[in-house]
């Protein structure tokens, strides 16, 4: 292989910057790698690009990635569900950063780590002819692709922040997040992120992983909110969806029009 046809390994930013630096971003939900596009260059740290509650489908992730990647903006890909074939190919379409939706315990933290790694460390089936791997084009792929890799997840039930330590200290887990809406629902009060009981439970969550010193992160489209959380030392934070973001200027501007 000649040096014109060798590539270098992608770095992976948000994985650089976790820890060091905070970092703010939105989640792409309206599966549309324009507006994915038209977002990054807004100055937002990372975008999530959701399969979980979003028609997002693989060519349309690959397509987010392309779109991210003219600016620089890091994505973020959340699989529809903890589960090594999903995985598996979202790591092949060139996704470096997962967030695992609805982590419950250790044990299933480490099955979700244990997706992303090849044997013997963990059960990810082997191509190197993937676009992560640039088409066969880059040297030493195997060797270099989980120094890459950033594993966050998904905290979304009373019962998953009784064992958050013990899945925040799983070797192979870089991140937690926290989600507010199905934590809320778990702790009974659907729909209202924003209630006493469920800020309180947050709250703690982040004094407990800033104690144990593992970068945490968050979604909220309540701007103080969001303002408090970064205030707080949250270390990512989601600040809005695009449908939050539309929705809120398109009727502003209706309603201001209307006088």
């Amino acid at each position: 292989m000649t040096a014109s046809q060798t590539r270098i390994f992608p770095k992976n930013q948000f994985k650089q910057d976790l820890g060091r630096r905070q970092q703010i971003g939105l989640f792409s939900t309206l599966a549309s790698p324009l507006l994915a596009e038209l977002l990054a260059g807004c100055g937002y740290d990372w975008l999530l690009i959701d399969t979980e509650h979003s028609p997002n489908e693989l060519p349309g992730v690959v397509e987010h990635l392309r779109a991210l990647a003219m600016h620089g903006t890091a994505p973020i890909v959340r699989p529809a569900w903890s589960d090594m074939v999903l995985v598996k190919r979202l790591l092949d379409a060139g996704a470096q950063s997962l967030l695992f939706p609805y982590v419950q315990s250790a044990e299933e933290a480490e099955r979700a780590v244990s997706y992303t790694r090849f044997p013997p460390h963990g059960v990810r089936g082997v191509s190197g002819s993937s676009r992560a791997a640039q088409f066969g084009l880059i040297p030493d792929y195997f060797s270099q692709v989980a120094a890459e890799l950033c594993v966050i997840v998904q905290i979304e039930t009373g019962e998953a922040l009784e064992q958050l330590e013990r899945i925040a200290t799983v070797p192979g887990v870089d991140a937690v997040f926290i989600g507010p809406a199905d934590l809320a629902a778990s702790l009974g009060h659907l729909g209202d992120n924003q209630h006493p009981t469920v800020q309180r439970a947050i709250d703690d969550a982040f004094r407990r992983l800033k104690a144990i010193g593992k970068p945490s992160g968050y979604l909220t489209a309540n701007e103080a909110e969001a303002k408090r959380r970064l205030a707080d030392g949250v270390d990512f934070v989601g600040v809005g969806t695009d449908t939050s973001v539309i929705t809120r200027a398109a009727t502003a501007l209706a309603r201001d029009m209307r006088g």
